[in-house]
C-alpha cells in the first residue's frame, strides 16, 4: 500500500517537535483516503532496560515527575523503568548502559533486546527498545535518589520483588506502558500466571 506526502511543517522545535503534514494514503478498498492534516510528535528512539537481579529476582524500579500525568487523580509521579532518548552517534546500548548508571547507579552485566514499539503511533514517531539488563542490586538502596540536575531529573528508585511489581501492576499503581510491556515480558519468560485485573 502507498502513501504521499505532500507537504511538512514544522511548527514547534523545542525539547520535543511537532510538525503538520499533509498527506494520502492508499485505502484498504484500493481508492485513496485524504489529502489530510496531521500533527505529529517527533521524539526518535528511546530506550527503555528493566535492571532485574536474576539472583534474588528484584527488579528496580524509578519513581519521577512526569507532565503528561499533570491531571491524574493520583498525581503527576510514575513508577517506571529506567529509560533515556537516543542521541545522535550513540547506539541502543550505550544508552542502555548510560541510563542505568544515571538514574539508578547500577552497572549492567548482560543486556538483552527485547522489543521495539510505538507507544502512540497516531500522534508520535517515538520508538522505544526495550532491554532486559540484568545486574547486581544488593548494593541499591531502597529509596536512593538519582538523575541529572541539569536535565532537570529528580528520581527516586525503588527495589521491589519481581512479584510486588506485578501485583502493582494488576492494581493500576504502574500506568508507564514501558514498565508494563517489561514487566509483562519478564512474567511470561518466568513462567507466571497472566496478569489480569
Amino acid at each position: 500500500m502507498k502513501f504521499r506526502i505532500r507537504s511538512r511543517e514544522t511548527i514547534w522545535n523545542g525539547f520535543f517537535r511537532m510538525v503538520v503534514y499533509q498527506l494520502e494514503h492508499e485505502r484498504f478498498d484500493g481508492d485513496w483516503l485524504g489529502p489530510m492534516e496531521r500533527e505529529l510528535l517527533e521524539r526518535g528512539r528511546a530506550v527503555a532496560l528493566l535492571l532485574h537481579d536474576p539472583d534474588t529476582d528484584e527488579v528496580l524500579l524509578v519513581e519521577q515527575f512526569r507532565p503528561g500525568a499533570l491531571h491524574d487523580p493520583d498525581g503527576p509521579w510514575m513508577l517506571e523503568i529506567v529509560a533515556g532518548i537516543v542521541e545522535p552517534g550513540e547506539t541502543l546500548e550505550g544508552v542502555a548502559r548510560r541510563e542505568a548508571q544515571e538514574e539508578a547507579g547500577c552497572a549492567v552485566r548482560e543486556l538483552q533486546h527485547v522489543l521495539d514499539y510505538y507507544p502512540s503511533a497516531g500522534g508520535s514517531s517515538e520508538i522505544i527498545s526495550i532491554f532486559h539488563a540484568t545486574t547486581d542490586l544488593s548494593a541499591v538502596v531502597d529509596g536512593s535518589l538519582f538523575g541529572l540536575a541539569h536535565e532537570h531529573e529528580d528520581i527516586r528508585v525503588h527495589k521491589v520483588s519481581r512479584q510486588q511489581a506485578l501485583q502493582w501492576v494488576r492494581e493500576g499503581k504502574i500506568r508507564a506502558s514501558m514498565a508494563i510491556i517489561a514487566l509483562q515480558w519478564l512474567a511470561l519468560e518466568r513462567g507466571a500466571q497472566p496478569l489480569s485485573q
